[in-house]
């Protein structure tokens, strides 16, 4: 072998830094669920010690970067293929898919385990059956086989704000499980409308999104119907004891938006779409990101006022 194939093969995968580890913890992903967590644990109608909060917080994030972890090494096949995530570090040859697993599994471990320690053992039992499930159920079976993978797998994304909320109190109450439904309801309007302008990505990985196995016209039915009845349960919640004023004014403003929005992408079809570059579509997929936030803060606000007789009903 010659001194340039050395170097060739040294520097494949002997290259990585730093950022290239963080990367595999998907840190825009992380961020939501790091957020969404804490408001579940603000919302907890129990006091938690800051460190005790602080500790939950940090293990949940990792928990959730593991997750990402985890993702990278099982689909790096198809990140290879589509355009928007061949740039991830597996793909890229900055970390080699051994390393990714080895990264994510360890993580994922040190992370239920000290959560447990930190809080209880319900909030650790969460934890892990979120990283189970966005694993194994979403990313190693519903993702390449269904077309409701983002519908039953959007429930990966959803846990976080339920498991914040048994860090803190060591149980699953209503008003979790109704957080748990915000994000669960709104990931597949979220991720329909990005597909609906990305299709070709997942046409080329042999994805089965809705776009690919039914076609954007049932695609933008679907929207419409879940943002329906995302808006239902959305305003609904503010009547619950982790809504209030703020939240109810935040709600019906960003889903009458929201309703307006998957309107207009019903109305469309393909020609009118190409010809302004899926605008429309695009315009969504940012509202809904604010969305998700939005609504969070809201609740993060409530909780925050309630010690001083402000926040709530």
């Amino acid at each position: 072998m010659s001194d340039a194939s050395l170097n060739t093969a040294s520097t494949q995968h002997g290259d990585a830094e730093f950022g290239d580890y963080f990367a595999l913890l998907k840190p825009r992903v992380m961020t939501l669920v790091v957020f969404t967590a804490f408001v579940g644990l603000l919302a907890a109608p129990v006091g938690v010690h800051p460190l005790v909060g602080f500790a939950a917080i940090l293990f949940i994030a990792v928990g959730g970067g593991a997750s990402g972890a985890l993702n990278m090494w099982w689909d790096a096949d198809i990140d290879r293929v589509m355009k928007r995530t061949r740039k991830r570090p597996i793909p890229a040859g900055k970390v080699s898919e051994d390393e990714a697993f080895a990264f994510g599994i360890t993580l994922a471990g040190f992370a239920v385990v000290m959560l447990g320690l930190a809080t209880n053992l319900l909030a650790a039992g969460l934890l892990a059956f979120t990283i189970f499930f966005y694993v194994v159920i979403y990313s190693m079976w519903l993702k390449r086989w269904t077309p409701q993978n983002i519908v039953i797998g959007g429930a990966a994304g959803a846990f976080p704000p339920m498991i914040g909320w048994a860090a803190a109190t060591g149980t699953i109450s209503i008003e979790s499980i109704l957080m748990f439904a915000l994000i669960f309801m709104w990931t597949p309007p979220h991720f329909w409308a990005l597909a609906l302008f990305m299709r070709s990505d997942y046409d080329e990985a042999g994805v089965p999104m809705l776009t690919v196995t039914h076609g954007r016209r049932a695609t933008r039915i679907h929207i419409l119907v879940y943002t329906l009845l995302l808006a239902g349960l959305a305003i609904a919640t503010a009547f619950t004891s982790v809504g209030g004023p703020i939240y109810l004014t935040v709600a019906i403003v960003l889903n009458a938006a929201f309703v307006i929005g998957a309107l207009r992408i019903w109305r469309r079809d393909e020609g009118m779409a190409e010809d302004d570059n899926y605008a429309v579509e695009k315009k969504f997929f940012r509202l809904s990101l604010y969305y998700l936030f939005a609504h969070f803060v809201a609740i993060a606000l409530e909780a925050s006022l309630v010690p001083f007789g402000l926040g709530g009903w």
